[in-house]
C-alpha cells in the first residue's frame, strides 16, 4: 500500500491501558559504558534514551540487544521518510556508482542543479520567482548564522527580534536568539548582541494571560507599537525570526492570524521576516512548509534536517532584494555534499508524488484524536497541540494552583517518567517545552494508520503506569 492510499479509514478506537505486557529492561551495555566514559558531558539524548543502535528500517530501529523500537524522534524530524528508505538509498548509490565528486565546495554539478530546481519547485510561486539560495555548513544553526549576516548586510541594521520559547541552534549567534536560558547562562555575554525577545502566541499559557483571539490581537499590537513608537527603546530591527511551530519550545503552533499580522507589520516597517523551517519544513505539518498554512511569503526561509534526505545539509532561501552581500560573505567547507543533495532531491520528489503532505495531515489528525480520547481518562494531559505529524502533549499537575487562564501548572517530573515507560514498551519519544514538560511526537511521515494506533496504545499504557502512584 502506498503512502497516498493509507489515509484515515476509520475513527480511532478508545484505548484501554492493559498492565500485562513484556517490558524492556535497560542495563548498561559495553557500548553505552564506553560512551559514558569517553564522550563529552554535553551529550544529551543518550541520557534519556540509553540505546546502542545496530540497524534501522522505516519507522523502526533495532539495538545491539536485538530489541525493536518505534522511532517517534526520527532524528529530531530529519528522517521524513524514515530510516533507509529505498529512494534515499538508491539516490546515494547512484552518486557512488556514477563516480561523481563527493565534495565540491560551492562549485556546481548536475546533482546540485537538480536539487535547486527540485527545491524551488516546492516553494510558493511568489517566492520561487525571486528566490536566491545560499548553501551553508551542514547544520541548521549555520544556516541561521548565514541568515543573520544576510539581513544585517542588506538593511544596514543590527537588531533582530526573536521570540520567547524559540530555538534556532547552538552556535553563538543562533544561541543569542534562543528563548531557553539554560544553555546561555554558563556563557555570560554572547558574541551576538542586539537581540530583543518578544512574547510568542502560546495560547495555552498566553504571556498576557488572555489566550484566544484577544491574546493574538494584544500580541500584534505590542509588536506594532514596538516597531513604530520612537520611545520604545528598541532600534528598528533588521529582521524578525520566528518558528511557525516552535519545536524544542514545546510544539507550540502560532495562530495563523497572528502570522499574517506579523507579515503585514514587518512588511510595512521594512523589516525582513525570517521563518525557521528547520524542523517544520518538508511536509511535517501537513503543508510542504509550515508558513503556507497562513498563506504568507517570508523574506528568508532557513532549512535543514529533512532537506538532506537524512544526510547533513542546510540552506537559506531568500528574496532577491536581500542579495547584497559580497562574495565569500558566508562560506563553509562542507556545503557541497553531493550525496545529501541527491538524497534530498529524491525525498522532495517522493513527498510530491506520494502526496505525503496530505498523509501527514491525516495521520496527525488520527494521532490527535487518539490523544484527545486518552485525555478524558488522564487529566494530567493538559494540552494537545501541533500541526500534522509535529505534535505535543503538555503534562500538568491537575491538583496544582491554576494560572491566570485557569490552567494547572506544568508537571515537569511526570514527563520523563512517561518517556521511560514508553521506552520500556518499545516507543522512542522526546521531551521539550518549559521545564521539559511536553512529550513530543515526531514520527517519520510514512507512518501508517495501524502504526499510529500502536503508538497511541503504547503511550496510553505508559501514561497509566506513570500516573498510577500520583
Amino acid at each position: 500500500m502506498s503512502v497516498a492510499t493509507s489515509l484515515i479509514e476509520d475513527q480511532p478506537a478508545r484505548i484501554v491501558p492493559t498492565p500485562a505486557e513484556t517490558l524492556y529492561q535497560f542495563n548498561e551495555s559495553p557500548l553505552l559504558a564506553r560512551q559514558n566514559q569517553q564522550e563529552s558531558n554535553a551529550r544529551s539524548y543518550p541520557r534519556r534514551i540509553p540505546l546502542a543502535l545496530k540497524r534501522a528500517k522505516g519507522i523502526y530501529v533495532e539495538d545491539v540487544e536485538g530489541r525493536h523500537f518505534i522511532d517517534c524522534l526520527a532524528g529530531a524530524g530529519t528522517l521524513a521518510l524514515g530510516h533507509n528508505h529505498p529512494v534515499v538509498i538508491e539516490a546515494i548509490q547512484q552518486v557512488l556508482s556514477d563516480g561523481l565528486p563527493l565534495h565540491t565546495l560551492d562549485l556546481t554539478t548536475p546533482v546540485k542543479d537538480q536539487f535547486v530546481q527540485d527545491l524551488f519547485g516546492l516553494l510558493p510561486p511568489a517566492l520561487a520567482a525571486e528566490a536566491k539560495i545560499q548553501f551553508c555548513g551542514p547544520t541548521g544553526t549555520d544556516a541561521v548564522e548565514a541568515a543573520l549576516k544576510l539581513v544585517r548586510t542588506a538593511t544596514g541594521r543590527s537588531t533582530v527580534l526573536s521570540f520567547q520559547g524559540g530555538y534556532h541552534g547552538m552556535s553563538q549567534g543562533a544561541l543569542s536568539l534562543m528563548g531557553s536560558l539554560g544553555p546561555k547562562q554558563p556563557l555570560g555575554a554572547l558574541l551576538s548582541s542586539g537581540v530583543q525577545f518578544m512574547p510568542y502566541p502560546y495560547d495555552y499559557r498566553c504571556p498576557f494571560g488572555l489566550g484566544g483571539a484577544q491574546g493574538v490581537q494584544v500580541n500584534l499590537s505590542y509588536l506594532e507599537n514596538l516597531l513604530n513608537d520612537p520611545e520604545a527603546g528598541v532600534q528598528l530591527p533588521a529582521a524578525v525570526i520566528v518558528e511557525v511551530v516552535q519545536g524544542e519550545g514545546g510544539v507550540i503552533p502560532a495562530d495563523l492570524d497572528w502570522l499574517r499580522g506579523v507579515r503585514r507589520i514587518t512588511e510595512k516597517a521594512g523589516v525582513a521576516l525570517i521563518v525557521d523551517e528547520i524542523q517544520s519544513g518538508f511536509a511535517r505539518t501537513g503543508k510542504m512548509f509550515a508558513f503556507e498554512h497562513a498563506g504568507i511569503i517570508p523574506d528568508v526561509v532557513v532549512m535543514s534536517k529533512a532537506i538532506g534526505g537524512s544526510l547533513p545539509l542546510a540552506v537559506v532561501v531568500y528574496r532577491d532584494w536581500l542579495d547584497t552581500w559580497l562574495p565569500g560573505a558566508h562560506a563553509g567547507t562542507f556545503r557541497g555534499n553531493q550525496m545529501a543533495m541527491a538524497a534530498g532531491s529524491a525525498v522532495m520528489r517522493y513527498l510530491v508524488e506520494h502526496k505525503v503532505c496530505e498523509h501527514a495531515a491525516a495521520m496527525g489528525e488520527r494521532l490527535s484524536e487518539h490523544l484527545r480520547i486518552l485525555q478524558r481518562d488522564f487529566p494530567h494531559m493538559g494540552d494537545i497541540r501541533g500541526r500534522g505529524l509535529m505534535l505535543g502533549v503538555e503534562l500538568v499537575d491537575p491538583t496544582g494552583a491554576p494560572d491566570a487562564q485557569g490552567h494547572p501548572p506544568i508537571f515537569a517530573a511526570l514527563a520523563p517518567r512517561v518517556q521511560r515507560e514508553c521506552l520500556k514498551r518499545g516507543l522512542i519519544l522526546e521531551l521539550g517545552g518549559r521545564h521539559g514538560g511536553v512529550v513530543r511526537f515526531l514520527p517519520p511521515l510514512v507512518i501508517t494508520a495501524a502504526e499510529i494506533d500502536q503508538v497511541a496504545g503504547i503511550f496510553g499504557r505508559a501514561m497509566a503506569v506513570a500516573t498510577a502512584s500520583l
